[in-house]
């Protein structure tokens, strides 16, 4: 049973958000709507809209968060606001200017990625000694390193993720569109607890071979390959998972591609251990497909994080410097996308322990036959 979150939890991950930016060289961080402040301090606004939200969180002092007047009794219960110091601005006044009050003239503030630009040049117009910096970049860490809490809800969306699969496999598959199977896919991850449906890709035959196709009306046909690709959230935390599967037996070259990319997936999830950069995970994937001479065919990075958003970092791709460490969560997904014909993705959620890799996802890998 998936244990709940509690005031506490909250509490802790603002101080530990102040110590970070302290550490990064910030004033403080400001946060609007969006996966950062509900993973902050819970606070989720019934509706985003042009009146500002903001979470103020500088080191040493109370995290104070402003909020339309009209949204503070939602705000004064919700799961944080304990550890907050919570205040509310009317139509008519200027909300910028009341942050402003909180900030340091000339400091330099992490920003959560998704503030609207009106927010952003609003609060640069009320302070302009300061400077601003995506949360991601100054601190990429700050939500990719998932407690025991979070590793354990992410466990259970890809154990609801893995039933899914596991039923859509007893469906019929050909002379049906491939809309009607996602419809189907979105069903069962409903019925297995996920309160948000982020994507059901159905991706037949050449359709396989875009690696983030829209189910379409395309009839799925005998002989297809199809890439199922789908997750969203569950308990607030998120499930992806891909397996490809063939309608009737699979040729000589669609095993081997399959194979090829079985055998990629497995190499990069073994090569998961603390320290390791995210960068050589990705080598060693690429490095599989490319001695099979399928190089050219694998168009995308390895792996995205995963937590309270299906996206996030760290990123499994060159250029990705940091290393591995004990609570990472993201998907190992390599794939071979031959244009016109087939794609072929193979996914888990994998968290990196002490001793390696362990995967949230625990179905077949091998290709499913279906009907």
């Amino acid at each position: 049973m998936v244990t709940s979150m509690t005031q506490v939890d909250y509490g802790q991950r603002m101080a530990r958000a102040g110590r970070a930016a302290a550490d990064a060289g910030l004033a403080g961080l400001i946060v609007t709507p969006g996966p950062d402040l509900t993973w902050l301090c819970g606070y989720r606004p019934t509706a985003v809209t042009e009146r500002l939200t903001a979470l103020v969180i500088e080191p040493e002092r109370r995290p104070r968060l402003l909020v339309p007047v009209l949204e503070y009794p939602d705000a004064e219960y919700s799961p944080g606001a304990w550890a907050m110091e919570v205040s509310g601005w009317t139509d008519g006044s200027d909300p910028y200017a009341e942050v402003a009050k909180w900030m340091a003239p000339e400091g330099r503030y992490g920003m959560s990625d998704s503030t609207w630009a009106m927010h952003l040049l609003g609060l640069q117009r009320s302070v302009p000694g300061s400077a601003y910096a995506a949360l991601t970049e100054v601190l990429p860490m700050l939500r990719a390193v998932k407690d025991a809490h979070e590793v354990e809800r992410l466990a259970a969306a890809g154990a609801a993720a893995d039933a899914t699969y596991e039923e859509i496999l007893t469906v019929r598959f050909g002379g049906r569109r491939e809309s009607e199977v996602a419809a189907d896919l979105v069903r069962l991850l409903t019925e297995h607890g996920h309160s948000q449906v982020d994507f059901t890709i159905v991706g037949s035959g050449p359709n396989g071979a875009n690696p983030h196709h829209e189910a379409g009306d395309r009839v799925i046909e005998d002989g297809d390959m199809v890439v199922l690709d789908f997750g969203g959230l569950k308990d607030g935390y998120g499930s992806d998972t891909t397996r490809t599967v063939h309608v009737g037996e699979p040729g000589a070259e669609e095993r081997k591609v399959h194979d090829i990319v079985r055998e990629a997936q497995q190499a990069a999830f073994e090569a998961v251990r603390p320290g390791v950069a995210c960068q050589d995970v990705d080598r060693v994937a690429r490095k599989v497909i490319k001695a099979a001479g399928y190089g050219e065919y694998f168009i995308h990075r390895t792996g995205h994080g995963i937590g309270v958003t299906t996206h996030e970092p760290p990123y499994l791709v060159e250029g990705e410097h940091l290393p591995l460490v004990p609570g990472m969560c993201f998907s190992i997904e390599p794939g071979i996308y031959l244009p016109g014909r087939f794609g072929v993705r193979i996914e888990d959620i994998v968290t990196c322990t002490e001793s390696g890799g362990r995967r949230l996802n625990q179905t077949a890998r091998e290709m499913a036959v279906v009907r």
